[in-house]
């Protein structure tokens, strides 16, 4: 024996069938299968007979020789499209429903928001009011500037109207002019 314990297979004759045995094979294997087209043919009318409601798929593999019964396994079934209701309200899912129901809040806020109740709103309308009314107070007194209410002046604003008074009195007057200070 050689090394390893494998036999060589190699230097030995060749096995042939013999003949006789080849064609006893076959006729058997004829017979097997005139007896299932007999079977089938038999039972194809029985099935005729009784509802064919009750059909089963057929299973693949393991699945014809282990009943199985899984509570969360879906067997899915073809419908026919005379079953379809092509009018039925589609089911959305989770995201697409909170997705819109984010959506209509968000325009809910806004339409509130414009019509000044929530608190956002009073709050912006509040310091609004504040701003306007100190650009009114800013504009009177700029224009109690303009007409001239000297008795509302400090002493530093009235020095500082009258040097301004001096000083474009003096721009207006030609260079060549001899200044008086």
């Amino acid at each position: 024996m050689p090394r390893g314990g494998k036999k060589n297979h190699k230097g030995r004759g060749k096995q042939f069938s013999n003949p006789e045995e080849i064609d006893r094979q076959m006729k058997a294997q004829r017979e097997m299968e005139e007896n299932e087209g007999a079977e089938r043919g038999s039972s194809a009318e029985s099935e005729e007979e009784s509802s064919s409601d009750d059909e089963q798929p057929k299973r693949k593999g393991v699945e014809g020789l282990i009943e199985i019964e899984n509570p969360n396994r879906v067997s899915q079934k073809s419908k026919k499209v005379v079953e379809i209701d092509v009018d039925a309200p589609k089911e959305l899912s989770r995201r697409e429903r909170e997705e819109i129901e984010k959506q209509k809040a968000k325009e809910r806020y806004m339409k509130l928001h414009l019509e000044g109740k929530t608190e956002q709103a009073r709050a912006d309308l509040a310091r609004l009011a504040i701003i306007k009314k100190q650009r009114e107070d800013a504009a009177r007194k700029r224009e109690d500037l303009r007409k001239g209410h000297k008795m509302q002046l400090t002493f530093s604003q009235r020095i500082l109207l009258w040097w301004n008074n001096v000083w474009s009195q003096q721009r207006k007057l030609p260079r060549s002019s001899t200044r008086s200070w």
